[in-house]
């Protein structure tokens, strides 16, 4: 069969009729749809209780924008197979933008101009390694990392206060660093500082007598290059995240979200999930937040413009920080050069530039699932679906009639992700909050492509700062509203253990 032919068939599903099992009593409900479609959907998405073959359609975890490239090192570079010639133009045209190296202004390169002054990267790829996951240092020496520290101070006056319950703000930034630590610089200018972690090993036991080592982290920077960090200051690790998929996650219907949420835990499952507001509906609409580790960006392209700016200190038509993240306090920063060409208007990547990069991240395709059928893979879903993971990491979706681009409309896709806020425990804590996520809360990460992690970029290192070195440990410092989905993991048999683990690395 053609991978032509399979996509066909796979969008067709959505296309085709079968039979309803009830009418859907969801009170959120879906303007994208009529009557019978609100039916086919609610049957489709109900989670499944037979577990001794493989659900329908079920390889192509993108829908028909699932990529059948063969597996390796650029399993997640893939366009969404459903993209028209046109599409696949934008698509590489993006992938160039995105590959693009920035260089400080002025250069004999205009087209390139505009890196920093301050930045932690001067490229997309350079954090996205692969468009998979970055990592944490694994040594003193080394230079490839990707991941950066978040900073921000507790709010200092009542003003500071109602700037983040209103949603205007989600944070308060540190005054003389701003919202993240950049590590580099042009040459003008001193770079802020070095992140520094330390870990701890702490041993917790399985059932069957197996001894993990956890490490816990501590972070701290040195090598300050402004001063002192203010005393209230918040330190929050960040690792890139994946890049696959991210589109069709934009495409999932608000309200599919919504009557996912569980603010008092009414249901007494132990479970709640709130949604991330972003905006005040004065400044700026009040939004659904999906990205992020913190679901702090409500949009693909909203999430781009601030990396552009806090990553690489590029200006966008959503983000005028020319200066990227330089504070007042930082002035010689702020006497550097920027990129910013008239001619090509008021910001240093012009919106072109936003759009293409943006098209190309949300195109990035899901790779189809492998070994899905197979008897011990089945027998780890089913403990997934009984230890309770399926509370948060929600298998599937039928994404909304009414998506922005028409590759991501009515798909069928298993992102095993609710795109809610969850209270993972004192482990997990970092306590930063950001918007309406607090201290301990953390957005449920999807887990489409999490197996081919260690091929696509030769490590497997998991959760928002990297500690975790394999599946085991990730789901190991699972606490807070998980707490019980990981006991009931740690109690398995040694066999239960590495099914369910199997299963994972068949997304």
């Amino acid at each position: 069969m053609t991978h032509k032919t399979i996509s066909i068939w796979c969008a067709f599903f959505v296309m085709a009729p079968f039979v309803l099992s009830s009418a859907n009593a969801d009170p959120f409900t879906r303007d994208d749809l009529n009557s019978r479609d609100k039916a086919r959907v609610a049957a489709i998405v109900k989670a499944t209780d037979n577990f001794t073959r493989a659900e329908q359609f079920e390889k192509m975890q993108g829908g028909a924008a699932t990529t059948l490239h063969s597996v390796g090192r650029d399993s997640f570079s893939q366009f969404s197979a459903n993209l028209d010639f046109e599409g696949e133009q934008q698509f590489k045209l993006g992938n160039g933008l995105f590959r693009k190296l920035w260089v400080s202004s002025p250069s004999s390169t205009a087209a390139s101009d505009g890196l920093g002054p301050l930045f932690n990267a001067r490229s997309c790829q350079r954090c996205h390694l692969k468009d998979g996951r970055g990592h944490p240092p694994e040594s003193m020496e080394d230079s490839a990392v990707s991941m950066f520290l978040r900073l921000a101070i507790k709010p200092q006056t009542a003003e500071d206060e109602a700037l983040i319950q209103a949603g205007t703000k989600v944070l308060i930034e540190e005054p003389t660093y701003g919202g993240q630590l950049q590590d580099l610089s042009i040459s003008e200018i001193p770079p802020e500082g070095k992140m520094v972690i330390t870990y701890e090993e702490v041993p917790v036991e399985l059932a069957g007598g197996e001894i993990i080592s956890l490490r816990k982290p501590t972070y701290s920077v040195s090598q300050l290059g402004y001063g002192p960090l203010h005393k209230d200051v918040l330190l929050s690790p960040r690792v890139a995240p994946q890049m696959i998929g991210l589109g069709l996650l934009e495409a999932i219907h608000v309200n599919d979200i919504l009557s996912k949420e569980d603010p008092e835990d009414r249901d007494g499952d132990g479970i709640s999930g709130r949604a991330s507001w972003i905006g005040d509906d004065k400044a700026s609409p009040r939004r659904l937040g999906r990205f992020g580790w913190k679901a702090g960006a409500a949009s693909v392209r909203e999430q781009s413009a601030g990396a552009f700016a806090g990553d690489i200190g590029i200006s966008t038509i959503l983000d005028h920080r020319h200066y990227g993240d330089c504070t007042a306090a930082q002035s010689a920063c702020l006497e550097q050069k920027t990129g910013v060409q008239k001619r090509l208007g008021d910001v240093e990547a012009p919106d072109p530039v936003l759009k293409l990069v943006t098209f190309y991240s949300k195109n990035l395709a899901p790779p189809a699932r492998r070994d899905f059928d197979d008897p011990e893979v089945l027998k780890g879903k089913a403990l997934f679906y009984e230890a309770g993971c399926v509370s948060c990491h929600t298998p599937k979706f039928v994404t909304s009639r009414n998506a922005e681009q028409k590759e991501h409309r009515f798909q069928l896709i298993w992102p095993y992700t609710d795109l809610l806020l969850h209270d993972m425990g004192e482990g997990l804590a970092d306590h930063f909050p950001v918007g309406s996520a607090s201290g301990t809360e953390w957005k449920t990460p999807p887990l489409w492509g999490i197996g081919l992690t260690d091929e696509v970029n030769g490590h497997t290192y998991f959760l928002h700062d990297g500690r975790a070195r394999n599946l085991t440990e990730a789901i190991l410092w699972h606490g807070g509203e998980a707490e019980a989905a990981k006991e009931q993991f740690r109690l398995m048999s040694p066999l239960n253990r590495t099914r369910l683990i199997r299963f994972l690395e068949s997304l």
